[in-house]
């Protein structure tokens, strides 16, 4: 399987495509990395240096691929940040483009904006370009609540209120929405919830809090990998909703027992297809 992954990347960290790359590939999946930008390390930090490429460039990539017969092999189009609005046409453009070629390839669409504590932090226009372009040409969407807000412009507490928010998603063109970062109202003490909701019925999945301060950075785009991954081997949005929770409570845990900052996904690879808890998916 191979999947053309479209996000920013960063030297140092797991952040974009410096978490999606090596989560898929540890899964046994090809991955052609397009990197809309390119840093030292993720903005998070008090400074940083790198180049944000160009709409153009991007598009040359995407073009360089195509004549290598990349796209007609081409199963998943993964896509994460999304620096400028600019970008949002080559995006669309190059979905199209392996569909043409793959009639079977998906668009898996991590609609990264924000999180609430931290507000939105892309430029403007590109929220309207993920509403209104990426989520209908979308597969799969992979919102945190915050984000999901924004898309569906519901503001959705209980599990029972986020799964008719993310319904309100499949009517505009995704067949799989799962919610990330997830705390609704009423749920246990200390758990973090992921739910997955298509046409056919939702799925949720808990697992502990784990207490890193402050959270990494990645773990959305992490996730966002790893579900698309367990899904291009298994078929199963339950099944995939239950690997990628398990793939990243072990990331997570690693990362905590290490006491360092950044994502520790190297660390915990051979945990990510064999983790030492697994999470079950419940119908909701």
């Amino acid at each position: 399987m191979n999947v053309i992954s479209i996000q920013s990347h960063v030297a140092y960290g797991h952040v974009g495509n410096a978490a999606a790359v090596f989560a898929l590939q540890r899964l046994g999946i090809e991955v052609w990395p397009v990197h809309t930008v390119q840093f030292s390390n993720h903005t998070g930090y008090p400074d940083w240096q790198g180049e944000v490429f160009s709409a153009g460039h991007i598009a040359s990539l995407i073009d360089g691929l195509a004549a290598r017969g990349a796209l007609a092999r081409c199963d998943a189009l993964l896509t994460g940040y999304v620096g400028d609005p600019a970008l949002g046409a080559v995006i669309v453009d190059a979905v199209a483009r392996t569909r043409a070629a793959n009639p079977r390839a998906i668009y898996a669409c991590d609609p990264v904006m924000g999180d609430h504590g931290k507000g939105l932090f892309v430029r403007e226009g590109v929220p309207a370009f993920l509403r209104d372009r990426a989520l209908p040409a979308a597969d799969i969407v992979t919102p945190n609540l915050f984000e999901l807000e924004i898309l569906s412009g519901q503001n959705p507490r209980s599990l029972e209120e986020v799964r008719d928010a993310a319904a309100t998603l499949l009517r505009v063109g995704p067949k799989v929405v799962l919610v990330t970062s997830l705390s609704s109202a009423g749920n246990a003490a200390g758990e973090m919830e992921m739910l997955a909701v298509t046409a056919e019925g939702a799925w949720r999945v808990a697992s502990p809090r784990l207490p890193i301060e402050p959270p990494p950075n990645g773990a959305g785009d992490a996730v966002a990998a790893l579900f698309l991954g367990f899904y291009l081997k298994t078929a199963s949005v339950p099944q995939a909703l239950a690997a990628a929770a398990s793939a990243i409570f072990e990331i997570l845990a690693t990362t905590e027992e290490s006491g360092e900052t950044e994502l520790q996904l190297v660390a915990a690879q051979d945990r990510l297809a064999a983790p030492r808890r697994r999470f079950t998916a419940t119908p909701l």
